[in-house]
């Protein structure tokens, strides 16, 4: 795709405009007023959240845009920077944050214009990543820190995102939320954001992250280069040994140590009531990773056949609790290693589960629709090659041939190993890229899914995925305290 098409899908949803040579602009009144708040509350007199509300207001006027700002937004504003934080933290951010995001924000159309000008030979440039449409978008951090910085302010137009299925971007939902309905997990949620705007206020950032639609193609041709939607016969007839398996009863999916992809037990909109006033698993990791937010810009909603994967992000914030116990408890400095394209190594892979399933999770539909929601977040098609290669040759493996599968649990207490599968498989495996799954009880809780149920379909997926392990975070759910051992029966049938 070249620039100029993928700078149309997205300009609808930009506040930008276009002038001469195609050159990316703002309106000059919101040139005026940013100019004014980057040399500080002197020049500006946005100097409480009071103001910063007004501000905002203007800002949209300015850009003509229809929608008013969410009841209570400006009061949200008000609330926080005005009582909820302490006086000496709330005048450093109106003398010190604020001028820096408005100078983030004048640089943001050249710094728009640069990321197409190094994206238009590789098809990664930023635009809709629209359903049923396999792609990647590489944005830079610093483009990131802009794109948040409008969200901040609610600058991009929100009208035309419905008919897109496209989730919220900007913050009035959630600065309203505070003022509307008060809770301290709502005050915490907006303390990692404005957090993570000081933190990039004080040294931006300099890497990249990427985000990803993955999808499983509902055709199958034999010249396709990637994995089609599989049916309960081709899981039926699998003979890709299962994969060693790891409890954790402890710990958290995002300070695991290993290289993994870290599920995000995501809602098929991304980011779930992250800018609302959700506050579970997905939505605090789009707070301590704040980065994630920008996908929700242009990833439209989830289809049953595709994933997202977001690999970079930088973890900005600590925290206690979870749900109403969330709190925000300070900085984090984030030590992962960097890639070659100059992403962290913190690969997020956001797979939806059925919603409030009951009975019929346990019907043949369901049960491939969730596995193969799974199979599609933890695949990699660019290894499609290899893949095939080891379809073709375990289709006459019997399954008692056999290496091992481990599971073990965290404590140390219970390791075994159980002879279950073909020994062929381990060869095609690239030793460069044995990144396995960091998971736990996705579709349960909220969603009411059966967790001995979700727990299987999960492994299945990952090791037909040909990852290396899963690491499996039960937190403390009563239902999967004897997991491991249940697991270990299981293998020994």
């Amino acid at each position: 795709m070249e620039k100029t098409a993928e700078l149309d899908s997205i300009l609808p949803y930009l506040p930008l405009v276009i002038g001469s040579s195609r050159r990316l602009l703002w309106p000059f009144k919101l040139v005026e007023a940013l100019e004014a708040m980057s040399r500080g509350p002197d020049h500006s007199r946005v100097n409480s959240g009071e103001v910063l509300g007004i501000a905002i207001s203007d800002m949209r006027a300015s850009l003509s845009l229809p929608e008013p700002l969410a009841s209570f937004a400006p009061q949200g504003y008000a609330l926080f920077f005005d009582e909820l934080m302490s006086g000496p933290d709330s005048t450093k951010w109106f003398v010190d944050v604020i001028p820096n995001l408005a100078n983030l924000l004048l640089r943001f159309p050249s710094l728009l214009d640069f990321h197409y000008q190094n994206t238009q030979t590789d098809g990664c440039g930023l635009r809709i990543l629209g359903p049923q449409q396999p792609g990647l978008v590489l944005l830079s951090q610093e483009l990131i820190g802009a794109l948040l910085a409008c969200s901040l302010f609610c600058l991009f137009p929100v009208s035309n995102r419905g008919l897109k299925h496209l989730p919220t971007i900007n913050f009035d939902q959630l600065f309203a939320s505070l003022y509307d309905s008060y809770s301290e997990n709502l005050e915490n949620k907006v303390r990692c954001i404005v957090h993570y705007f000081q933190r990039i206020c004080s040294q931006m950032p300099t890497g990249f992250v990427s985000f990803e639609r993955k999808l499983l193609s509902l055709e199958h041709h034999p010249w396709q280069s990637h994995v089609s939607y599989p049916n309960a016969d081709f899981w039926t007839k699998s003979t890709i040994p299962l994969c060693p398996f790891q409890v954790h009863s402890l710990g958290l999916i995002e300070d695991q140590s290993t290289e993994a992809h870290e599920v995000d037990f995501a809602n098929k909109y991304l980011g779930g009531g992250a800018l609302h006033r959700g506050c579970v698993q997905e939505e605090i990791r789009f707070m301590i990773n704040p980065e994630l937010i920008a996908g929700m810009l242009f990833l439209p909603s989830m289809e049953e056949n595709e994933a997202i994967e977001i690999v970079g992000v930088e973890r900005f914030s600590n925290y206690t609790g979870y749900a109403s116990s969330f709190r925000f408890s300070g900085d984090y400095v984030d030590k992962r290693s960097i890639d070659f394209l100059g992403r962290r190594k913190t690969r997020i892979v956001a797979i939806d589960a059925l919603c409030s399933p009951g009975m019929k999770q346990y019907k043949l539909k369901y049960l491939l629709r969730e596995t193969n929601k799974a199979f599609c977040g933890f695949l990699d098609q660019s290894k499609y090659g290899q893949y095939k290669r080891l379809f073709n040759i375990t289709d006459s493996v019997q399954l008692n041939e056999a290496p091992f599968t481990s599971i073990e649990t965290n404590g140390g207490s219970m390791r075994e190993e159980v002879r279950n599968s073909d020994d062929k498989g381990g060869e095609f495996l690239d030793p460069e890229n044995c990144i396995g799954i960091a998971t736990g009880n996705w579709g349960c809780g909220a969603f009411g899914g059966d967790p001995e149920v979700k727990t299987i379909i999960q492994w299945l997926a990952a090791s037909q995925a040909l990852r290396p392990f899963i690491s499996y975070y039960t937190f403390g759910l009563e239902a999967l305290q004897s997991l491991a051992q249940v697991l270990l029966l299981f293998l020994l049938r």
